[in-house]
């Protein structure tokens, strides 16, 4: 084994043992009661095995339940919405060519250009004055219209990808927008548009900052607002519960990616 070649393997060794390492620390210590925790090293082993009652105590003091319905419903519609919304936008800028199209195309993305601290006071003020704050139909408002900017910066590059002459050949058929929309647009973009969805919904299912300025009852809060809700209540519940929490709101985007991986590969080449 040639000297290069050690160096690579020793680099890649040290990469994976800096991402394993953390999601071992959270492992072990979901799986130990509140009581061992404070008596035992965080490297250890833990002598009892607690996780399942963590689980349920994290599930029923932070009522994650319900927060797992209302994200679902939030990063689902909110993400289908978007694309869906962002999809019409960048057919309109390049399928129809409006006037001054890359221009709205600039105006649009410019929504993931600026810090997302900076629409914190005005989101809240507005949404106060407008009866929407703590409501599910506000939440899901704003998930929606964040999801745009960027999707249609993905979307319209796929779109740039599809030969013109589809759609002027569609045309001189008697095909109308709409029609070359949805019969030569859009199933050409699939894998694009389920790209863009994962991102997305994974994006609504982490959030917490929005999550905790824009909602305040458990019925309403996202699942990261909740499980901050978790982390502060330590006196009473202690970090293995919280951890325990972490791990059960992290398994559906594991398993929405797994699940999807070959398409979202897929759809990663065809918007590069």
């Amino acid at each position: 084994m040639n000297v290069r070649r050690l160096v690579r393997y020793l680099i890649l060794f040290v990469l994976g043992a800096i991402w394993i390492l953390p999601l071992y620390f959270i492992l072990i210590n979901a799986t130990v009661s509140p009581r061992e925790y404070r008596d035992k090293s965080v490297y250890a082993v833990p002598e009892k095995f607690a996780l399942w009652d963590n689980i349920v105590d994290a599930w029923t003091s932070a009522g994650l339940g319900t927060s797992v319905g209302s994200t679902l419903l939030y990063a689902t519609v909110g993400g289908v919405i978007g694309v869906l919304v962002a999809a019409l936008a960048a057919y309109a800028i390049v399928g129809l060519r409006i006037r001054h199209g890359f221009l709205w195309f600039m105006v649009l993305y410019a929504g993931t250009v600026f810090p997302f601290q900076m629409y914190l006071a005005p989101l809240y003020s507005a949404y106060v004055n407008r009866n929407l704050y703590d409501t599910r139909i506000g939440l899901l408002l704003f998930y929606t219209a964040i999801a745009i900017p960027f999707a249609i910066f993905v979307i319209r590059n796929h779109f740039v990808s599809i030969p013109v002459e589809i759609g002027e050949a569609a045309r001189l058929d008697g095909a109308g927008p709409l029609r070359i929309f949805v019969q030569i647009f859009a199933p050409l973009s699939l894998n694009a548009f389920a790209t863009v969805f994962i991102l997305q919904f994974t994006w609504i299912w982490n959030d917490l900052l929005f999550g905790l300025t824009l909602s305040n009852s458990s019925e309403i809060r996202p699942i990261m607002a909740a499980l901050a809700a978790l982390q502060g209540q330590f006196s009473n519940t202690g970090p293995p519960v919280a951890l325990a929490g972490a791990l059960i709101v992290s398994i559906p985007t594991f398993v929405l990616f797994f699940a999807v991986q070959r398409v979202f590969e897929r759809g990663l080449r065809a918007t590069a």
